[in-house]
């Protein structure tokens, strides 16, 4: 695993079995982030209520509250600074300026490339590659 995130706690929010289980896989697999999945933003809302979560990814399109309503709660409703990646379909111009408006600090389309997913995780979990020092 090239990178050791293993502390970190990511909230994955998606109604999609088969997306939650590619990008769960990605993740573990180059980062060792803890996973926590939800199926809409409702369940989303009430398992970052309880804390601990370092980075929040969700979709759009989901049952019960959106990923946009639940960017918006999270913002206003809980004060969160929690990062938030936005993970969909929906790739006009107006949504993404809509999702970063409420407060996504990113904004990725589907179908997911694995390397833009990770290194947008590594940046806003603020790892970074080890390398080795200068030679003087």
């Amino acid at each position: 695993m090239p990178f050791d995130l293993r502390d970190k706690k990511v909230l994955l929010a998606d109604d999609s079995t088969i997306m939650r289980m590619v990008i769960s896989m990605h993740l573990k697999r180059f980062t060792g982030v803890q996973i926590t999945e939800a199926v809409n933003g409702t369940e989303a809302l009430a398992k970052l209520t309880q804390g601990g979560f370092d980075l929040l990814l969700t979709d759009i399109n989901m049952p019960e509250m959106t990923g946009i309503e639940l960017v918006r709660h999270v913002r206003t409703g809980l004060n969160s600074r929690i990062p938030i990646v936005i993970i969909t379909t929906k790739g006009e111009v107006k949504d993404r300026d809509l999702g970063m408006s409420l407060g996504a600090d990113r904004y990725l389309t589907k179908p997911i490339d694995p390397k833009s997913l990770i290194m947008t995780v590594l940046d806003l979990l603020g790892a970074y590659p080890r390398r080795a020092p200068a030679r003087l």
